[in-house]
């Protein structure tokens, strides 16, 4: 049964947030959380978080082993744009475009992989 958590408006932009997910998308979950802690990237820290949500979520569940959940699906959708704005010279102003982004986690366990058949191919 898949577990999944997400946070929404996250203050980091999806172009430097897809490479984090892309770094531990199919790891096991609690490796990916001491891979993040390394990372000294802002969005790593938010996975982090997003992902500790998702195994608390999977913790809530009866005969669930924690360390075995691995990463199932993680992607990064953007948010809404939060316009700010800056004078500059001659009186005019400028807008500044603060992206967001909406984190998703989705964490289950592995499938068993079937085994090969014996024999010629």
């Amino acid at each position: 049964m898949p577990y999944q958590a997400s946070h929404q408006y996250a203050k980091v932009t999806p172009r430097k947030a897809r490479p984090i997910a892309d770094l531990v998308r199919g790891m096991n979950a609690s490796r990916a959380l001491e891979l993040l802690t390394l990372n000294p990237r802002r969005a790593s820290g938010l996975f982090r978080s997003v992902i500790q949500s998702a195994l608390a979520n999977a913790g809530q569940a009866q005969g669930v082993n924690l360390n075995k959940l691995v990463i199932n699906e993680i992607f990064v959708n953007e948010g809404p744009l939060i316009k700010r704005g800056r004078p500059v010279a001659r009186g005019r102003y400028h807008r500044i475009m603060k992206k967001t982004s909406h984190l998703h986690v989705v964490l289950d366990e592995p499938a068993a992989k079937p085994e090969k058949a014996e024999g010629r191919v």
